[in-house]
């Protein structure tokens, strides 16, 4: 089995005695009690699946969360001198700030200032940075962009564009064997409802194997035996469509499909606060569309973005994220997802890039299924930014509808590569850095270089 499916068991639990130093963070003891359960020929399979990957969970957990109290309370001073511990402490019980025992002592998340600075209170405490005047653009502009973006879906039905994107992966050189065995990936974008023609327009030598296409993640794969590092890449361009609908003109019918509503372990799962809250949220309605609205409103005007930990060491995230109200994109992408599936509506992964001609960076979204019409999208993270801004019209435009300004490199969410990774993915989840693997082991972020670069972004008529 592909270890990244071994993620599937971890709703079995850890045994007592591993659980209580997982939770206080005495992860090397834990380690020590798993190695000894794997060696053990009477440990049930499904079991060591699941010691598997919570030991490499517990391997990588120490390097998402560097800081102590007081070496974050050292970070937050450099920008805010007066700031105090206990100022610290109430943002961490109050689930802004991010943090794990690591040998019974707290630790803080490596993001967690990037997250506080989204907070208005902290924001204003720190120092106001030099106005500059430039010179602004509409099309350079990003609130004016998706506003202008709307108002061109709203008029024709869609808006098209033709973007060009350059992707980069090495491994970094204070970790690069000489003479080793590499598997590299590298996303593509992947046909789907939104995109079609992709185009390779240059790449680092001979890929091994191209997977695009009607998939469910596309990528482009090098293997290479290597003696000394040097970087792959490749270039590309496609077509993106963006289509609009407008949800409260359609009129669903009575029955629905079944299909995308079931439980997909570790994280689209049904737990008892999750089908409370579900009941909650969705209470007096019978019209799906009129549920996936208050699923989604629900998220995007309670739900706080936030840095999170990769992926990789999270555990329930949509449970974790209805608990602390607390997410970043892709956690309230998975949080809307489970509980339109608990609800019985179908719904789906969507991911890759924000790609606008400022800059490109890892987004994740949501699609949900309402018969007659089809597949839509949620993308709670864009809707639940506009709420707070006070713009009315583009919550409301993102249930239903995205924008023209992405890569969709994964249509499924925890999809395998083609041709399959041997060992933990990065991220197993997701498909939008890239991966590299050697015939050891797959290689954490940390120890691997990634660069996305904009090339062009055209809009083209359609």
């Amino acid at each position: 089995m592909n270890q990244n499916h071994y993620f599937a068991y971890s709703g079995i639990g850890l045994p007592e005695q591993v659980q209580h130093l997982k939770e206080a963070g005495y992860f090397t003891r834990a380690i020590r009690i798993i190695d000894t359960m794997l060696a053990d020929p009477t440990t049930p399979t499904c079991m060591k699946y699941n010691l598997e990957a919570q030991r490499e969970i517990m391997v990588r957990l120490p390097r998402q969360f560097p800081y102590t109290k007081e070496e974050g309370l050292a970070r937050v001073q450099k920008e805010i001198p007066d700031f105090t511990m206990e100022e610290l402490e109430a943002y961490m019980d109050n689930g802004r700030i991010t943090w794990i025992f690591i040998e019974g002592v707290e630790h803080l998340f490596s993001s967690f200032f990037g997250t506080l600075r989204k907070d208005p209170e902290f924001a204003a405490r720190l120092p106001k940075e030099p106005v500059t005047e430039t010179t602004s653009h509409e099309l350079l502009d990003r609130t004016g962009r998706l506003n202008r973006c709307m108002k061109i879906m709203q008029e024709k039905g869609k808006m098209a564009a033709r973007i060009t994107i350059r992707h980069t992966v090495q491994v970094k050189d204070e970790f690069f064997v000489p003479g080793e065995t590499y598997r590299v990936f590298i996303p593509l974008p992947a046909d789907c409802i939104q995109q079609s023609e992709l185009e390779i327009v240059d790449c680092y030598g001979e890929p091994t194997h191209i997977c695009a296409g009607d998939v469910d993640t596309a990528s482009i794969h090098w293997e290479e035996t290597m003696t000394e590092n040097h970087p792959f890449w490749v270039e590309y361009s496609y077509k993106h469509v963006a289509p609009y609908v407008d949800p409260a003109k359609i009129k669903a019918d009575p029955v629905q499909p079944e299909f995308f509503t079931g439980e997909m372990e570790p994280h689209i799962v049904f737990t008892p606060y999750i089908k409370a809250l579900t009941a909650e949220i969705t209470a007096g309605l019978t019209d799906p569309i009129a549920k996936a609205r208050a699923i989604y409103d629900y998220v995007t005007k309670n739900v706080k973005y936030s840095f999170m930990p990769d992926y990789f060491v999270c555990s329930a995230i949509p449970d974790s994220c209805l608990r602390t109200l607390r997410g970043d994109c892709g956690v309230q992408a998975l949080t809307f997802i489970t509980l339109c599936r608990c609800a019985g509506i179908p719904a789906k992964w969507q991911s890759g890039h924000v790609a606008d001609p400022e800059s490109v960076g890892m987004h994740d979204w949501a699609m949900f299924y309402v018969a007659p019409h089809g597949w839509m999208f949620a993308d709670c993270s864009f809707g639940g930014s506009a709420f707070r801004a006070g713009a009315t019209e583009r919550h409301n435009h993102y249930f239903g509808n995205l924008d023209v300004y992405r890569t969709v490199t994964t249509n499924t969410y925890m999809a395998d590569f083609e041709p399959q990774s041997n060992f933990f993915r990065y991220d197993p989840y997701d498909n939008q850095r890239g991966e590299v693997e050697d015939s050891q082991r797959g290689y954490p972020r940390w120890e691997v270089s990634f660069d996305t670069e904009m090339i062009s972004v055209e809009e083209i008529e359609e």
